[in-house]
């Protein structure tokens, strides 16, 4: 909580405090670099490449050493938690690349996402194939069978089976059509709608920030520019270093 000319503030659901650190002994990528998502809502973070992006995210997600600053979930300082134990606590973790078990089946991936579980998970499933109707269609496929898109539902509804309370997605677009991108979007207002936060790194910087309900540039690991995604979308100087003028 953080207190201003007498009045309180309450913290938002999931914070990396001003986060300084890098991978392993290597130099610093983050600069002080604050990401921060409200429950239900999503907090997109855009930048060129090489700006820290990912390495923000991974950090929230306690992939990397940071050296300075704090993450907390809930109000609960989780800096010194590994990623395994902050799944546990809610968080989970969709990276870009290798997301899926392209050998087992769209059902066994799904199943896979739940192996932390001991309850049934049966409602949660259902659930997933009402959100991605054509991975119920092909639940008997492998899933490396399947198209660029498809595969991302199912890396996104794998993570949903933990029944997170904040969904981080690295990339979710990448390679995939416009239209493919569209209603993946889709899916992920639809996800927040929930309660879920989402927290996504994003090149499609114009189409990630008309759905953010915040959003995040960086540069060079610092934050250069916090706003609403409407805010920053009609920011001339956004507009014109980011989105293209």
């Amino acid at each position: 909580m953080q207190v201003s000319g007498g009045s309180t503030v309450a913290e938002p659901f999931l914070i990396g405090d001003k986060m300084t650190g890098g991978y392993g002994k290597g130099a610093d990528i983050l600069h002080e670099c604050t990401i921060a998502v409200e429950e239900g809502q999503i907090a997109v973070i855009v930048g060129p490449n090489g700006a820290g992006k990912s390495t923000a995210m991974k950090a929230v997600f306690g992939m990397l050493n940071v050296r300075q600053g704090a993450v907390r979930l809930g109000g609960e300082d989780i800096t010194r938690l590994s990623p395994q134990d902050r799944v546990a606590k809610g968080m989970a973790f969709v990276p870009q690349t290798s997301n899926i078990f392209t050998s087992l089946t769209v059902e066994e991936n799904l199943e896979m996402g739940a192996f932390l579980r001991r309850d049934d998970i049966s409602h949660t499933m259902a659930q997933v194939y009402e959100l991605f109707p054509i991975l119920k269609e092909k639940r008997r496929q492998h899933a490396g069978e399947l198209s660029g898109g498809q595969r991302q539902q199912v890396a996104v509804g794998r993570a949903l089976m933990t029944q997170p309370k904040v969904l981080m997605l690295d990339e979710p677009t990448a390679g995939v059509s416009p239209i493919v991108m569209d209603e993946l979007f889709d899916r992920i207002i639809e996800v927040a709608r929930t309660g879920i936060s989402i927290l996504m790194v994003e090149q499609n910087a114009r189409q990630a920030l008309e759905i953010a309900d915040k959003g995040y540039v960086l540069v060079q690991g610092r934050n250069a520019h916090t706003g609403s995604g409407k805010d920053l979308l009609q920011d001339p100087e956004v507009r014109r270093s980011f989105l293209g003028g």
